[in-house]
């Protein structure tokens, strides 16, 4: 005769234990609206995002935000447009490039998450004090073409009397995603690359850091939170959601220091020492890149317009109105001030 095993009182308050704990978890993610955000590169440049998710601020808003980096501005909108990701953190020219070739479901910016460029000079070797005529005949080790690094880069260094074209041995046919091993293995004198990279790479002896594209080329609206105009128009809802998270991770970043910030992003650069870490959201501080509201400002965006059709890049100017829809970032702020809903 087989004999019915008993359940003793500790695996008995186990089991009812673990079958609340699922309850629990089915009631926590119940109802929560799921968007796909694809990233274009994995960058301190966007601790706000960061913060966003390990803060808890899109959880918050009944939020579940699944995050991919898509390395490279051409990838990313291809994700977007194809319907793999809802939301993409890009520069606003792509969104430009693709209103003008006519299409029917254009692509808006409706959250600004940094303002001005994020690329720094790293000198393969530099003695004595950096001066921008070093540059001409060097081999420069440059982004995409068309991407916003490389038409920031070339804004700044045509500012500072330097023709990209004519003054540099430039090479742009090096994938976005391998420029940084590129120069690690020896190609080109100097290099244009985001944070930690940049700061790693003068803890390694590779390079130097030597000037800011970002100081250097203004306030932009560089890298912008975006959609789809048809699924904006059908998730007003989440899109303001997602705005008010947003909201919320920039003046949190805002009112932190670098140190505190950097505990919160660690678990996004597993590979990189703290100290690294901290000085590269420091740089970024400093520089005034971290944007503390999500408003795509008219003006920062007419800077844009000037950057992209300097690098030869426009086939006419996009007007504001046309591709930004600054509604739910208004509502956010509105909101946190007690003013909204």
């Amino acid at each position: 005769m087989k004999r019915r095993r008993k359940i003793g009182l500790p695996a008995a308050l186990a089991v009812a234990l673990l079958f609340a704990a699922l309850l629990a978890g089915c009631g926590r993610n119940e109802g929560a609206t799921k968007i796909r955000i694809g990233e274009v590169t994995r960058s301190l440049f966007y601790a706000p995002e960061y913060v966003a998710i390990e803060k808890g601020f899109f959880e918050e808003e009944g939020l579940e935000v699944e995050l991919t980096t898509t390395f490279g501005g051409d990838k990313t909108m291809t994700a977007l447009l194809s319907g793999t990701i809802d939301v993409a953190l890009v520069g606003s020219e792509t969104s430009i490039y693709v209103y003008q070739q006519g299409a029917d479901d254009p692509v808006i910016n409706f959250a600004q998450l940094t303002q001005t460029d994020g690329t720094f000079l790293v000198a393969r070797k530099l003695d004595g004090e950096f001066d921008w005529n070093m540059l001409k005949g060097s081999v420069f080790l440059g982004q995409r073409k068309g991407g916003m690094p490389q038409m920031a880069g070339e804004f700044t260094l045509k500012k500072n009397g330097i023709d990209p074209h004519a003054d540099l041995d430039l090479i742009q046919n090096i994938d976005f995603a391998n420029i940084a091993a590129a120069f690690a293995s020896g190609t080109g004198e100097y290099v244009q690359l985001f944070e930690p990279q940049a700061s790693i790479f003068e803890r390694e002896g590779k390079g130097r850091v030597v000037a800011s594209f970002g100081v250097e080329s203004g306030k932009l609206p560089y890298t912008v939170f975006m959609a789809k105009q048809s699924y904006i128009d059908k998730n007003r809802e989440a899109i303001q959601k997602f705005t008010n998270a947003v909201y919320k991770a920039q003046q949190w970043v805002r009112d932190n220091d670098a140190e505190t910030i950097a505990d919160v992003v660690l678990p996004y650069f597993e590979d990189v020492d703290r100290d690294i870490v901290v000085s590269s959201i420091d740089r970024y501080k400093s520089q005034g890149s971290f944007a503390e509201d999500p408003i795509v400002d008219e003006s920062e965006w007419n800077n844009l317009l000037d950057v992209m059709t300097s690098a030869g890049e426009l086939a006419k100017r996009t007007e504001h109105q046309e591709l930004v829809d600054t509604a739910f970032a208004e509502t956010a702020i509105g909101k946190a001030a007690g003013q909204g809903d």
